[in-house]
């Protein structure tokens, strides 16, 4: 039998389809395909524990995610289910763009040989959701790393309809504590009508969550701080994920300055005896001493306490940032360029196109300050217009590396304020932050 390796394109993916005959299906027993030349260290035992999940029927569902390559074309993130499609056992691949969705359904040979290709080059991350374990692969390097955690999921048996609802992180139907106390779910599980666009936002904020949560520390306690936390609905999402999705110790510190929605929170907090999570009523400004975090989180901060977050953070060397902005308004009152005025004589258009450069700004003062940044769709338009999100994750390169990185990004920090026409901005507080940050 020979094994014809096709090459396909669907919606812009690269990818190798395996076109092969039942006598190669009857022998993935034998698990001699998965050994390839070329073969990242780690690799051959995800694939092959995805293999033994299938034939012991207690694969659940696998996701692969962040792009190794930043290439466009790449879906943002892909999703494997069974199903069983006119009688046959299938995975069905979900393919995650930014604004669209594909499907594509595989034989189980043909999904480990596409899953070994998109692992080898074009994604870093895996995790693989079974009955008995979950198994989360990074790679980095040659190597691909494999760590194994306590099952997260709890089905006897991946659901193999081929129509079904989206699986989410949090599902309907199982009772989840804190959105019961919160008023999103019934005592039975069930997501109230009138919020399934809050349960949507919080499943979607776990998933981009998720797809940086192999950039944290692998040991120990995660120190996390959410700035300008409100009514703690995605703080709360944030501790069930780490500590109950990814059984981690956790010091996480939800910080606003309203202390009757902190009190409400403490209240939530005592009452599920949550453990390692804490309220404070108080302010971040540019002052604030910084002390360890982890992964940092400032989500709708208003107008320059946003900025103020973000060097908070930086100063603590936070291994993770996640921002979304809020009003903004502190550039609008500056910016000025003369190629822009017939542009910006419209307030509506000045407002937005200040809001924007605004967050051009903080990703090029964040990238000077050593991290990978990416401004990407927080939740659908049809939830909120304040929909963008900065995602940075610390750079860790050779020294004199990153310091050429630093002083280019930093050149084009200021060459975009000067062409702004802005003086001085809350946002300059991210490059004096790095500064502070610990070896």
């Amino acid at each position: 039998m020979v094994r014809v390796l096709v090459h396909h394109t669907l919606c812009g993916e690269r990818y190798r389809e395996s076109a092969v005959g039942t006598g190669f299906r009857q022998n993935i027993a034998s698990r001699s395909f998965l050994k390839v030349a070329g073969m990242l260290e780690g690799l051959e035992e995800f694939v092959t524990a995805v293999q033994t999940a299938w034939e012991e029927r207690t694969f659940i569902s696998l996701v692969i995610s962040s792009p190794a390559k930043g290439d466009s074309d790449l879906p943002r993130r892909q999703g494997a289910r069974p199903v069983v499609i006119r009688g046959e056992e299938m995975l069905q691949w979900e393919l995650q763009f930014s604004r669209l969705q594909s499907h594509l359904n595989l034989p189980l040979a043909d999904s480990l040989a596409r899953l070994q290709e998109l692992l080898k080059s074009d994604y870093r991350n895996a995790h693989l959701f079974t009955t008995e374990r979950d198994l989360v692969g990074n790679r980095k390097g040659t190597e691909f790393r494999v760590r194994a955690h306590p099952p997260s999921k709890t089905k006897a048996e991946a659901d193999t309809r081929h129509n079904h609802q989206k699986e989410y992180l949090i599902p309907d139907g199982i009772p989840c504590p804190f959105l019961v106390e919160l008023g999103v779910m019934s005592r039975d599980g069930r997501v109230k009508a009138a919020h399934q666009k809050k349960f949507r936002q919080i499943n979607r904020y776990l998933e981009i969550v998720n797809d940086v949560y192999p950039q944290l520390p692998e040991s120990g306690t995660l120190h996390v701080v959410d700035f300008g936390c409100g009514l703690s609905y995605l703080t709360f999402a944030l501790h069930h994920l780490l500590t109950k999705i990814h059984s981690r110790d956790v010091l996480l510190l939800g910080i606003d300055r309203n202390e009757h929605v902190i009190g409400r929170c403490r209240t939530i907090c005592r009452d599920l005896n949550l453990q390692g999570l804490q309220f404070e009523s108080r302010t971040i400004d540019s002052s604030t001493r910084a002390e360890r975090v982890d992964l940092a989180v400032s989500l709708h901060a208003c107008d320059t306490a946003t900025d103020h977050a973000l060097a908070y953070a930086v100063s603590a060397g936070a291994a993770v940032i996640l921002a979304a902005p809020c009003c903004q308004h502190e550039l609008m009152t500056q910016v000025n360029p003369e190629p822009l005025r017939p542009f910006l004589k419209h307030g509506v258009l000045k407002e937005r196109f200040s809001a924007l450069a605004t967050d051009a700004l903080r990703g090029c003062a964040l990238e000077a300050a050593g991290y990978r940044t990416q401004v990407m769709e927080f939740i659908d338009l049809e939830h909120t217009p304040k929909n963008l999100l900065i995602r940075a994750v610390r750079r860790t390169p050779a020294k004199g590396e990153d310091e050429s990185i630093r002083e280019t990004k930093r050149s084009e920090y200021l060459a975009l304020k000067e062409f702004l026409g802005a003086s001085a901005l809350a946002v300059d507080g991210i490059l004096a932050a790095a500064q502070q940050q610990p070896v």
